[in-house]
Formats: structure tokens, C-alpha cells, sequence
């Protein structure tokens, strides 16, 4: 199950990643007509830097089998879902926000939708995203309450 927990944690960080990416390219204050993000730089470096460490110290128990780093990432892993939810809860109003009825009216007689950067993330990757850092959390806890207390 360790190796299993290993595998859905990089790939929730793959999904994560192309999130970030995402947000970073549609995250561009100067242009007019662009809605402010709703989610707070700090909680999403965090959020990222939590995983990568979790990651780290998951892979560390792999290796040296210690019971300890593996509840050392269990714990990493709940304040990791704790930021993840709250940027979810966050990005509801976004998602379900995102029609065309709030448009800036232009010269042209168009209108541009005032969007966070957010409100571009896929429905589909938000979904799988959220699936895996789950199951994820699911796997690790069970792999470490098999290896005994801490």
C-alpha cells in the first residue's frame, strides 16, 4: 500500500501542478477586465510546499521503514486537505460565477467576462485532483496505522 499511497501522491501533485500553471498564466493583474483571485498567494506556495514535503518524507519512509515519518506525513497530509478545502470552498463561487451575464461592455458592443484565474481550472482536473488527494490521505492512513503507533 506504501508504494500505491507513493503513485496517487505524485499524481494529485501532477494535477496540482498543471492547476498552478494555469493560475500563474491567467493570473494577470495588469490587464483591465481581469477579476482579482480569490484564492491568497500564501495558501496556494503553502499548499504546494506542504505536498512537496509530504511527498518527500512519505518516499523517506518507503525507504527507511520508520513508523514515525510515516505518521510525520499522515499529519503533513491533513493540513494539506485542510489548505485544499479551503481553496475549493474558494473556488465554488468562481466556477459557478463564470457566465457570461457580468461582462464589461466594450467599444465593439462585446463583452468580456471578468474572470479569476481560477475560473479557468477544468472542472475535470479540480475533480480528479480532489479524487486522488482523498484516496491518497485514505492510503497513507491505513498504510501507517499497519505499521503501528507512533
Amino acid at each position: 500500500m506504501g508504494f500505491a499511497t507513493v503513485i496517487t501522491w505524485f499524481a494529485t501533485v501532477l494535477m496540482g501542478l498543471f492547476m498552478l500553471a494555469v493560475w500563474l498564466i491567467e493570473n494577470d493583474v495588469t490587464s483591465r477586465g481581469v477579476a482579482p483571485s480569490r484564492l491568497p498567494v500564501p495558501v496556494i506556495f503553502t499548499h504546494l510546499g506542504l505536498a512537496a514535503t509530504g511527498l518527500s518524507v512519505w518516499v523517506a519512509f518507503l525507504i527507511f521503514n520508520r513508523g514515525m515519518l510515516a505518521w510525520t506525513a499522515v499529519g503533513i497530509l491533513v493540513a494539506i486537505a485542510s489548505l485544499g478545502a479551503t481553496m475549493f470552498m474558494r473556488w465554488i463561487p468562481v466556477y459557478r460565477g463564470s457566465t457570461p451575464s457580468a461582462g464589461t461592455p466594450q467599444p465593439s458592443g462585446g463583452t468580456i467576462v471578468a474572470v479569476p484565474a481560477e475560473g479557468n481550472f477544468p472542472v475535470a482536473v479540480v475533480t480528479l485532483h480532489g479524487l486522488l488527494a482523498v484516496t491518497t490521505l485514505v492510503l497513507a492512513l491505513l498504510t501507517a496505522l499497519r505499521t503501528g503507533a507512533p
